[in-house]
C-alpha cells in the first residue's frame, strides 16, 4: 500500500511539474529578456543609410591640416598681422605639397591637380611678403580654390562656412558662422555674411 502511495505521489509531482514548465520558445525569442525585438527590426531599416567616406584617411588628414593652416592665415589677416600671415601661408604651401596624391582616385586626382597649383600660387605670393594689403589681394582667389577643393573632395570633418564681403567683393572661409572680415580687419570687422555652408 505504501508503494502505491509513493508511486501516486511521484506521478502527481511529475504531472504538476510538466504543467508548470510548458515551453514557449517563440514568445521568448520575440521578446528576448523583456525587450521588444520588433522595435529592433524596425530600427534595422535605418542602419547604414549614411554613405561611407571614400576619401583615404591620409588624404583626409592632409586636407584637415591644410584647413587649419588656412584658418590661421585668415585669423592673422583679421588681426592685420602680416608676419603671422606670411608664416601660415608658407605652412599651407608645405601641407598641400605633401598631400599623398597616390591615395587619390582618378576623379579626385584630376580635381586636386587643377586646384592645388592655384592654391600654392596664391599662398606662395602671400608667403613672399609681410605687407597685409598685398597679402589680401591674393586671399580671395586662395579662399575660393580652397573651398572648391574641400567641397569637391567632400573633405571637411566639421562645418566650413563660406562668407562674403560685399564691400570687398571677396570671399573667405571660417570654422564658425560668426563674421570676422579678413579684408578690412579692425576697420570693418563684422562686414559680411555667410553665403554657403559645407556640413
Amino acid at each position: 500500500m505504501k508503494k502505491i502511495l509513493v508511486v501516486c505521489s511521484l506521478l502527481a509531482c511529475f504531472s504538476a511539474k510538466a504543467q508548470l514548465n510548458i515551453p514557449e520558445p517563440r514568445q521568448q525569442t520575440a521578446t528576448h529578456a523583456g525587450h521588444d525585438m520588433s522595435k529592433d527590426m524596425g530600427g534595422m531599416k535605418m542602419e547604414n543609410t549614411t554613405p561611407k567616406p571614400t576619401l583615404d584617411p591620409e588624404v583626409q588628414a592632409s586636407i584637415t591640416k591644410s584647413l587649419s593652416n588656412y584658418y590661421a592665415l585668415k585669423n592673422a589677416l583679421i588681426a592685420d598681422d602680416g608676419n603671422t600671415a606670411n608664416v601660415q601661408a608658407g605652412e599651407l604651401v608645405k601641407t598641400i605639397s605633401a598631400l599623398p596624391m597616390a591615395k587619390l582616385n582618378t576623379q579626385q586626382h584630376t580635381l586636386f591637380m587643377g586646384l592645388s597649383e592655384k592654391i600654392k600660387f596664391d599662398a606662395s605670393h602671400i608667403n613672399e611678403t609681410k605687407d597685409v594689403k598685398h597679402q589680401r589681394e591674393h586671399f580671395n582667389d586662395l579662399s575660393n580654390n580652397v573651398f572648391a577643393l574641400v567641397k569637391g573632395l567632400n573633405a571637411n570633418q566639421n562645418p566650413v562656412y563660406q562668407q562674403y564681403c560685399p564691400m570687398a567683393k571677396a570671399y573667405w572661409l571660417s570654422d564658425n558662422a560668426a563674421v570676422k572680415n579678413p579684408y578690412y580687419g579692425k576697420r570693418m570687422l563684422t562686414c559680411g555674411k555667410v553665403s554657403e555652408t559645407l556640413k
